[in-house]
Protein backbone atom coordinates (compact mmCIF):
# COMPACT_ATOMS: atom_id res chain seq x y z
CA UNK A 1 0.00 0.00 0.00
CA UNK A 2 2.87 2.37 0.77
CA UNK A 3 4.30 1.93 -2.71
CA UNK A 4 0.90 2.64 -4.29
CA UNK A 5 0.58 5.84 -2.24
CA UNK A 6 4.09 6.89 -3.24
CA UNK A 7 3.29 6.29 -6.90
CA UNK A 8 0.05 8.30 -6.68
CA UNK A 9 1.76 11.17 -4.87
CA UNK A 10 4.65 11.14 -7.34
CA UNK A 11 2.19 11.24 -10.23
CA UNK A 12 0.36 14.16 -8.56
CA UNK A 13 3.68 15.96 -8.00
CA UNK A 14 4.67 15.47 -11.64
CA UNK A 15 1.34 16.89 -12.87
CA UNK A 16 1.36 19.74 -10.34
CA UNK A 17 4.95 20.65 -11.18
CA UNK A 18 4.13 20.67 -14.87
CA UNK A 19 1.05 22.85 -14.40
CA UNK A 20 2.88 25.38 -12.21
CA UNK A 21 5.87 25.40 -14.54
CA UNK A 22 3.52 26.05 -17.46
CA UNK A 23 1.93 29.03 -15.75
CA UNK A 24 5.33 30.54 -15.00
CA UNK A 25 6.53 29.69 -18.53
CA UNK A 26 3.74 31.85 -19.94
CA UNK A 27 4.92 34.80 -17.86
CA UNK A 28 8.56 34.28 -18.85
CA UNK A 29 7.87 33.93 -22.56
CA UNK A 30 5.15 36.46 -23.36
CA UNK A 31 3.09 37.93 -20.49
CA UNK A 32 5.87 40.09 -19.04
CA UNK A 33 6.99 41.18 -22.52
CA UNK A 34 3.43 42.27 -23.28
CA UNK A 35 3.15 44.13 -19.98
CA UNK A 36 6.50 45.77 -20.68
CA UNK A 37 5.06 47.32 -23.85
CA UNK A 38 2.45 49.21 -21.85
CA UNK A 39 3.05 52.66 -20.38
CA UNK A 40 4.54 52.19 -16.90
CA UNK A 41 1.42 53.04 -14.87
CA UNK A 42 -0.73 50.75 -17.01
CA UNK A 43 1.83 47.96 -16.66
CA UNK A 44 1.93 48.44 -12.89
CA UNK A 45 -1.87 48.44 -12.69
CA UNK A 46 -2.15 45.32 -14.85
CA UNK A 47 0.48 43.42 -12.88
CA UNK A 48 -1.12 44.44 -9.59
CA UNK A 49 -4.44 43.11 -10.88
CA UNK A 50 -2.76 39.84 -11.88
CA UNK A 51 -1.14 39.57 -8.44
CA UNK A 52 -4.54 39.87 -6.78
CA UNK A 53 -6.40 37.48 -9.09
CA UNK A 54 -3.70 34.78 -8.99
CA UNK A 55 -4.72 34.10 -5.41
CA UNK A 56 -7.57 31.80 -6.35
CA UNK A 57 -8.43 28.19 -5.50
CA UNK A 58 -7.27 26.68 -8.79
CA UNK A 59 -3.79 28.23 -8.86
CA UNK A 60 -3.21 28.04 -5.12
CA UNK A 61 -4.16 24.35 -5.11
CA UNK A 62 -1.65 23.67 -7.88
CA UNK A 63 1.11 25.84 -6.37
CA UNK A 64 0.73 25.10 -2.65
CA UNK A 65 -0.69 21.60 -3.10
CA UNK A 66 2.34 20.60 -5.14
CA UNK A 67 4.62 22.09 -2.48
CA UNK A 68 2.87 20.03 0.19
CA UNK A 69 3.10 16.84 -1.87
CA UNK A 70 6.80 17.56 -2.52
CA UNK A 71 7.38 18.04 1.20
CA UNK A 72 5.72 14.68 1.97
CA UNK A 73 7.52 12.87 -0.85
CA UNK A 74 10.89 14.46 -0.04
CA UNK A 75 10.71 13.49 3.62
CA UNK A 76 9.77 9.94 2.70
CA UNK A 77 12.41 9.67 0.00
CA UNK A 78 15.12 10.81 2.40
CA UNK A 79 14.65 7.51 4.23
CA UNK A 80 14.68 5.45 1.03
CA UNK A 81 17.74 6.65 -0.85
CA UNK A 82 18.74 3.02 -1.39
CA UNK A 83 15.73 2.51 -3.67
CA UNK A 84 16.03 3.44 -7.36
CA UNK A 85 13.39 6.17 -7.22
CA UNK A 86 14.40 7.61 -3.83
CA UNK A 87 17.14 9.99 -5.02
CA UNK A 88 15.04 11.15 -7.98
CA UNK A 89 12.04 11.92 -5.79
CA UNK A 90 14.20 13.69 -3.22
CA UNK A 91 15.92 15.80 -5.88
CA UNK A 92 12.64 16.64 -7.64
CA UNK A 93 11.01 17.61 -4.35
CA UNK A 94 13.90 19.81 -3.24
CA UNK A 95 14.11 21.52 -6.62
CA UNK A 96 10.41 22.38 -6.51
CA UNK A 97 10.48 23.49 -2.88
CA UNK A 98 13.60 25.66 -3.22
CA UNK A 99 13.55 26.74 -6.87
CA UNK A 100 9.82 27.32 -7.22
CA UNK A 101 8.17 27.82 -3.84
CA UNK A 102 11.25 29.32 -2.13
CA UNK A 103 12.10 31.70 -4.98
CA UNK A 104 8.49 32.85 -5.09
CA UNK A 105 8.41 33.64 -1.38
CA UNK A 106 11.89 35.19 -1.15
CA UNK A 107 12.03 37.14 -4.43
CA UNK A 108 8.80 37.41 -6.42
CA UNK A 109 6.33 38.10 -3.58
CA UNK A 110 8.44 40.92 -2.05
CA UNK A 111 8.75 42.47 -5.51
CA UNK A 112 4.97 42.20 -5.90
CA UNK A 113 4.48 43.87 -2.51
CA UNK A 114 6.78 46.74 -3.52
CA UNK A 115 4.89 47.17 -6.77
CA UNK A 116 1.53 47.26 -4.96
CA UNK A 117 2.80 50.03 -2.67
CA UNK A 118 4.38 52.27 -5.32
CA UNK A 119 2.87 55.67 -5.98
CA UNK A 120 2.31 57.06 -9.47
CA UNK A 121 5.37 59.33 -9.23
CA UNK A 122 7.73 56.37 -8.71
CA UNK A 123 5.90 53.89 -10.96
CA UNK A 124 8.08 54.38 -14.05
CA UNK A 125 11.38 53.88 -12.22
CA UNK A 126 10.19 50.88 -10.22
CA UNK A 127 8.44 49.32 -13.21
CA UNK A 128 11.65 49.05 -15.24
CA UNK A 129 13.48 47.39 -12.33
CA UNK A 130 10.49 45.20 -11.52
CA UNK A 131 10.25 43.89 -15.08
CA UNK A 132 13.92 42.98 -15.09
CA UNK A 133 14.19 41.46 -11.60
CA UNK A 134 10.78 39.76 -11.38
CA UNK A 135 11.22 38.17 -14.80
CA UNK A 136 14.74 36.95 -13.94
CA UNK A 137 13.45 35.17 -10.83
CA UNK A 138 10.44 33.94 -12.75
CA UNK A 139 12.81 32.20 -15.19
CA UNK A 140 14.26 30.32 -12.20
CA UNK A 141 10.83 29.37 -10.90
CA UNK A 142 9.85 28.27 -14.39
CA UNK A 143 12.82 25.96 -14.84
CA UNK A 144 12.58 24.44 -11.35
CA UNK A 145 9.10 22.87 -11.56
CA UNK A 146 9.63 21.76 -15.16
CA UNK A 147 12.83 19.99 -14.14
CA UNK A 148 11.03 18.58 -11.10
CA UNK A 149 8.28 17.20 -13.36
CA UNK A 150 10.91 15.45 -15.49
CA UNK A 151 12.55 13.92 -12.41
CA UNK A 152 9.19 12.80 -11.00
CA UNK A 153 8.38 11.14 -14.32
CA UNK A 154 11.76 9.40 -14.34
CA UNK A 155 11.09 8.25 -10.76
CA UNK A 156 7.78 6.73 -11.85
CA UNK A 157 9.66 4.65 -14.42
CA UNK A 158 11.90 3.13 -11.72
CA UNK A 159 11.05 -0.08 -9.92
Amino acid sequence: MLERSQVLLTFAAAIGSGVVGGVFFAFSTFVMAALGRLPPQQGVDAMNAINVTVINPAFMTAFLGTALVCLILGLGAAFHLDQARGPLILAASLIYLVGCFGVTMVFNVPLNDRLAAVGPAQAADLWALYLRDWTLWNHVRTAAPVFSAVLFILALRQR
